[in-house]
């Protein structure tokens, strides 16, 4: 996940355990969700999609800063100017790659 500097999470094994556990959680104390899977199954989802949004942030933030950096104008990372061009950028990026 891009953050406002324009870094990008990486998590350990361990902790997308730890957070799938606390959406499954979230999801069973749900009235709105009724899982039909067991909870081993729920998990590996849960995992995969997780583990592949923080892919696609870090596919996204290779591509702005490698954009970022072709400008002729050289932006020094971390100056308001570089935070809101990335900003900028970012979600330019991402808006190409949200299904319709």
């Amino acid at each position: 996940m891009p953050l406002e500097t324009g870094a990008v999470i990486v998590i350990s094994d361990d902790k997308a355990s730890h957070l799938a556990h606390l959406i499954l959680g979230t999801l069973k104390k749900s009235p709105q969700c009724r899982l039909t899977e067991d909870d081993g199954k729920v998990l590996r989802e849960i995992k995969r999609v997780v583990a592949a949004e923080l892919a696609l942030d870090a596919e996204i933030d290779k591509k702005v800063r490698a954009k970022l950096a072709s400008y002729t104008k050289q932006i020094v990372e971390g100056s308001p100017e570089w935070d809101v061009m990335y900003r900028k950028t970012s979600e330019e990026e991402q808006k190409k790659r949200v299904k319709p």
